[in-house]
This record gives structure tokens, sequence and C-alpha cells, in this order.
């Protein structure tokens, strides 16, 4: 038997039986690797003549590719019997309960948000939306606000760099009075919509922020009188608050766009040193919050938006959502809704089961 073959025996006997991958790995650098045996072989073939080359590379090629396949096939082999020994040897308990996975949670904005559709749904109201850059017109001048009022002062409004197409300033609507201009002027009565959404304003403190939620009311028909916006707003915080015992107050006040107008104050009391809303607002722990204003539309405001106001009449409210939140589930600091602390939002979040109910409480 010559050199070569020895060689190809010796290694196929040697991978035949390696015990472990550990060992094959051994045995393919001793005869493959770089300066193994085999290899080594190959390297002679250039300093043969071509006679020699001609009759020995066949045989010294053939032993290569022999052993180099019969440890591709013992490497495959150890690999299975490997997998099936880890197969074997473990096993699941089914009954263990599955691992916790980190889960996202609603904020509170969007759960409160879900809640008033909910909550005035149930009312007969639709949801309504509109653009957050508005015109000056429906922002401010079909509103009844006239151009001295101070809301259209730069350190009330965002006012944009560029003009509308009606020639007329772009500002960053500050309130979602705008969507009930576009509403009137898109439909005619009857007409019950809510309007929720971003606002924008140039405040920043505890309570404010520049930029806030709103959501705002609106009924027009024929024959609205405010005893149907006070039975509504009852109607509505005696079901966000879930609670019986509220009492509702209104102040006459003003506001351009509606008249008369009142702000709403909410009766509260004190339960376990916590002020909740609900019980005797008269009482020696009680007090009145205000939450919202409201108002008959102005006459001027449904002219505006092509009715005749001798024959449509309507009302409209507004409260800020975040503030809300706050007085609903204990938030003390309106910044914290917007700064994206991943603490706190686990902290007051809420599962993206909790889907708002009136059958099951619109907080559960």
């Amino acid at each position: 038997m010559s050199d070569i073959e020895e060689l190809k025996q010796r290694y196929l006997d040697e991978t035949a039986a390696a015990p472990d991958l550990d060992a094959l790995e051994a045995v393919r650098v001793a005869a493959l690797g770089k300066k193994g045996a085999i290899s080594e072989q190959l390297k002679t073939l250039g300093r043969m003549s071509p006679e020699e080359r001609q009759a020995q590379g066949p045989i010294i090629q053939g032993a290569r590719a022999a052993v180099a396949d019969a440890m591709q096939a013992r490497k495959e082999a150890l690999e299975r019997a490997a997998l099936d020994a880890r197969l074997a040897g473990e096993r699941i308990d089914m009954s263990l309960p599955a691992p916790e996975r980190p889960e996202g949670s609603v904020h509170p904005v969007s759960q409160v948000m879900d809640e008033l559709a909910e909550i005035f749904a149930d009312l007969g109201f639709a949801v309504a939306t509109g653009p957050e850059i508005e015109t000056d017109w429906y922002n401010f001048t079909a509103l009844n606000i006239p151009e001295s009022h101070p809301a259209r002062a730069e350190h009330d409004t965002f006012y944009t760099a560029e003009n509308g197409l009606d020639g007329g300033p772009m500002v960053l609507r500050t309130h979602t009075s705008p969507v009930q201009i576009r509403t009137m002027m898109a439909q005619r009565p009857p007409i019950r919509i809510i309007a929720p959404g971003r606002t924008y304003r140039s405040d920043s403190d505890a309570t404010h922020t520049p930029m806030f939620h709103q959501v705002e009311g609106l009924v027009i028909d024929r024959g609205v009188h405010m005893g149907h916006l006070k039975w509504t707003l009852e109607t509505f915080v005696k079901a966000f608050f879930e609670r019986d015992d509220i009492v509702l107050r209104l102040r006459p006040s003003y506001f351009p766009f509606t008249e008369p107008s009142a702000e709403v104050d909410v009766g509260f009391s004190l339960e376990n040193g916590k002020r909740v809303i609900g019980g005797d607002p008269a009482g020696p722990d009680g007090g009145w919050l205000e939450i919202l204003g409201s108002g008959m539309v102005h006459p001027k405001v449904i002219s505006a938006c092509g009715l005749d106001p001798d024959e449509y009449q309507g009302f409209a409210f507004g409260c800020g959502i975040d503030r809300l939140a706050m007085l609903k589930y204990g938030m003390d600091d309106l910044r914290a809704f917007f700064d994206g602390d991943l603490r706190w939002l686990k902290h007051y979040g809420f599962s993206a089961l909790d889907i708002p109910t009136l059958s099951e409480g619109v907080g559960a």
C-alpha cells in the first residue's frame, strides 16, 4: 500500500472513531489543515515531473476528497446525535405560567377621549374633527371674537409664518371651536357633535402647557334652551366621574361666541383626606371647582355659518381633557402628561383591554 493510501485509510479510521465534534476537528486539522499530512502531499505535486504529476495527482486528490466527504458525513451524524440527546434531556412544563412580556399602556389622555366618546355616543352625539392649523376666520372671526380681543395677541396665540389661501393669517388653533364652525357650514341641523383634539396656546405652568387637549360640544336645532344644556352637562359629569351625587353650579360669565354664557362648577368633598368630585359642596370639607365653560350659541355665530338664528338655536360647551384626567385619576401636574417618562405612564397608564363602556363603568 502506498503512503497516500495509508494516510487516507488512517484518517478515515480516525474520522469514523471521532467521539465528538472537537475530536473530529482535530482529525481535520491533522489531515486537511494548512500543514496537514494530506495537504503536504498535495504540495509535492509541484515538485514532480509532468508524468509523475499525471499519475499521482488523481490519487492524492481522491484521498483528500474521500477524507473530506467522510468528515462531513461524520459531522452531520454527530450533530444529529447531539440534537437528539438535547431534545431527550429537555422538557417544557406546559402547566407553568408563561413568562411576563413587556406591554405598552394606554395614555390617560387617550383613555379619557375614549370615555368621552362612549358617554356622548350614548347621548346621540357624533365625534367631529378638523385641522389643527386654522385660518384666522375659522379660529376667531366666525366665532364673534373681535380683532381687539386679547386671545388674538401673539403672546397668547401661535401664528404661522405664511398666510392662508384667503390672505388671512394662519394659527395653531387655540380651541376646537373651529370644528363647530366647519360642521355647521357642512351640514344642516339637527347637529349634535363633540370635537376632541389638540389645541395650542402660549402658556406653561403646572396646570397649563403650550399644547393641550380639549373637547367641545355643540347642539344646534329648533327650540334648544339652557335647560337642555344643564341636563346634558349633569348627565355627562355624572357618567364620567361615575357618581350620582354630582352637583353643578352655573355662574354667569362672558364668552364672545355664546350668549348667555356660564362657567360650570362641580361640587367636591374630602374623602380620607383626598379631594374627590362629588359629595356635598356646602359641607365642612366641601367646595366648588370650575371644570368647563358653556352657553347658548351666539346668534352672530349661527349667522356666520349660513343658518337663520331666528329658526335655529343651540348650546356649546368646552373643557380640557387633560384636566378631566387629572381630576378623575388623581394627577397633580399637567406637564407630566407630555414628559414621555415611561415610569409615569406605567403608573397612570391603562391596559389596552380596559375599553370603557357605560355598562361596566367608563373607568373600568
